[in-house]
């Protein structure tokens, strides 16, 4: 009978191993993946449509939730279990919106948009210097008369 228990006890730790080597496995092929399948999360017909002025904007406001959201993950993985919380919480989107940048880039590209040169401003002129107003004291005979 103890012979029973210890050949039960071997393939369940067996199995056990093998588990977490399949988990182990899979987890590590999504780690790898996600620069590669970026365009999968969007759209392709997205941007075909939009004028220059339109994806000018869009890049905009890709390229700044897409810092967020690099800043945000880097703040997550300082923690204790950061790396997945990072990955969890924000790499799904960040996927994503890596899959649009590239695609609006693609459609400004095909448009042949041009970056807005930037507007000359003049220099600012300073404000005029005026003379302070001089206070006017009480004078001797109004403070005698209070």
């Amino acid at each position: 009978m103890p012979n029973l228990l210890s050949h039960h006890r071997l393939f369940s730790r067996g199995l056990a191993a093998l588990a977490l080597v399949a988990l182990g496995a899979g987890l590590s092929g999504c780690a790898g993946m996600s620069d590669a399948i970026s365009p999968a999360f969007a759209d392709p017909a997205k941007y075909d449509l939009y004028d220059c002025k339109q994806l000018e904007t869009e890049r905009k406001s890709l390229a700044a939730r897409t810092a967020e959201l690099q800043g945000l993950m880097t703040k997550a993985e300082t923690g204790v279990a950061g790396p997945v919380v990072a990955e969890l919480a924000y790499r799904n989107e960040y996927i994503a919106l890596r899959g649009q940048s590239k695609l609006a880039e693609e459609g400004w590209q095909k448009n042949r948009c041009q970056e807005p040169k930037p507007e000359a401003r003049p220099a600012p002129v300073p404000p005029s210097v005026a003379p302070a107003p001089v206070a006017k004291g009480r004078s001797k005979s109004s403070r005698a008369a209070n």
